[in-house]
């Protein structure tokens, strides 16, 4: 059995997607890889060849979106894996973030996600096969980051999304797994892809806490490694049968028993009063 795929990865020009392509061309798959500059791209990894793609795409544009997914398919003639990764960070209390600044990122970590799965998935369907990964975040389990809630939210919709997607697809021999990285030694805490409040409210200190904390002490710290991380997602490609869920990092796996665990005794908890609404 051929165990060389082809890939679409989006984000592509750093952080796990960046370390994902690398990998995925050194092991000899071929990689179709998006990134908002495609300069950037290249630069990162390389030229175009006969097994890799670089391609610039505005994710939150369907006809980008469209016409990327058609050079893949033109180039390599098919598609075996969809990972949704690209996105960014964006803190602020609720209170502090503007309505523009919350749907952007809304747009980009959410709405773009789901242009790339409307676009690849007649592909998928129509072959019969396919793995969809959608990149959250272990934000997306849990809320529970102060600054952090518009973030959080749109990791939570991955989740939301990709559950459902995973149920609506499965008919067709395809399937969708959604990834919950903790902090992994990338750049993402730096740059581009964390944004702060254009307009902040001193009085939130917890939150200017926490963001200080990320920015200046998790960062360069974290416990990750992201060539594990895109050695995990290869393995989970591979599998026959894939987790809808998939926890990335020891950080993350200890963050998400302990949300289980607090959730399965707030809900016990207050049983008596949940079931006291049925007729």
């Amino acid at each position: 059995m051929d165990t060389q795929k082809v890939w679409l990865v989006t984000g592509a020009s750093k952080g796990l997607g960046l370390t994902l392509v690398k990998r995925l061309l050194a092991e000899g798959h071929s990689v179709a890889a998006t990134s908002r500059n495609k300069s950037e791209l290249q630069k990162a990894v390389g030229e175009e060849s006969s097994t890799f793609l670089p391609l610039e795409v505005d994710l939150i544009n369907e006809n980008s979106v469209q016409q990327a997914v058609s050079k893949s398919i033109e180039k390599f003639g098919k598609l075996d894996v969809v990972v949704n990764n690209a996105g960014y960070g964006q803190l602020g209390t609720l209170e502090e973030l503007t309505d523009q600044e919350s749907r952007q990122n809304f747009d980009t970590n959410v709405f773009g996600s789901l242009n790339i799965i409307r676009a690849s998935m007649p592909h998928l369907r129509h072959q019969g096969s396919g793995n969809i990964i959608n990149i959250a975040s272990i934000g997306g389990l849990s809320g529970d980051f102060p600054g952090w809630g518009i973030y959080c939210a749109t990791k939570f919709a991955v989740v939301g999304f990709t559950e459902a997607l995973a149920a609506e697809v499965k008919e067709f021999g395809v399937n969708a797994t959604v990834v919950y990285p903790g902090y992994f030694r990338t750049d993402f805490l730096t740059g581009g892809s964390l944004r702060t409040p254009e307009n902040e409210i001193a009085e939130y200190t917890t939150a200017r806490q926490l963001q200080k904390a990320h920015e200046q002490d998790i960062n360069g710290n974290q416990p990750g490694d992201p060539e594990k991380a895109a050695a995990a997602m290869m393995e989970l490609a591979a599998m026959e049968n894939p987790p809808v869920h998939l926890v990335l990092g020891s950080d993350a796996f200890q963050m998400a028993n302990s949300k289980l665990n607090a959730l399965q005794n707030e809900i016990s908890d207050f049983r008596t009063l949940s079931i006291s609404t049925d007729y």
